[in-house]
């Protein structure tokens, strides 16, 4: 059972359609079946760590996995990922928006779509970004739900998707 719930989330992410929806339908196929240990052992510490834990099973965990390794050429990693321990303002920007086109990870090359999810909530968005700032053995600062919203404001009117070299020209 748990190969055929495993291959189906497989299949779901290599379509390109996992990480968009099954986040919004709740739990997908492959953190119902990943091993307890793993989850046990992305949690950080610290009082929010369970509401960005949730957010990460319900939202990223289909493409990026409950262990934050990622798809091999499909999705990157998020463990030990230059985003998610560099700026703050450009992993908000990423959730906020968006991010498409060739990205590099680790000296391995991706060139996927992860689609904007403006519909969480500052204090969502807040806690996700510090739990996988803080977990995985990234080592990066906490994430303010007033940084969410300053980001979230000076950033209303895009409409598309970040790229890569659009990200770099912010900092």
């Amino acid at each position: 059972m748990r190969t055929r719930n495993l291959g189906a989330a497989l299949a779901i992410a290599l379509l390109g359609v996992g990480c968009g929806k099954a986040g919004e339908r709740g739990q997908s196929a492959a953190s119902q079946s990943a091993p307890a240990a793993q989850t046990a052992a992305a949690q950080p510490a610290g009082a929010g760590a369970s509401q960005g834990q949730a957010v990460f099973q319900r939202v990223c965990a289909t493409c990026h996995q409950l262990n934050a390794q990622g798809l091999p050429g499909a999705f990157p990693p998020l463990a030990g990922s230059p985003f998610a321990n560099g700026p703050a303002e450009r992993m908000i920007r990423i959730v906020l928006n968006g991010l498409m086109g060739p990205v590099e990870v680790k000296g391995q090359r991706f060139n996927n779509v992860m689609p904007p999810w403006k519909t969480l909530s500052d204090a969502e968005i807040s806690a996700v970004l510090t739990y996988v700032r803080s977990s995985f053995g990234n080592t990066a600062s906490a994430v303010t739900p007033e940084q969410v919203a300053q980001v979230r404001s000076a950033t209303a009117s895009r409409a598309s998707m970040w790229t890569v070299a659009e990200l770099e020209q912010q900092h």
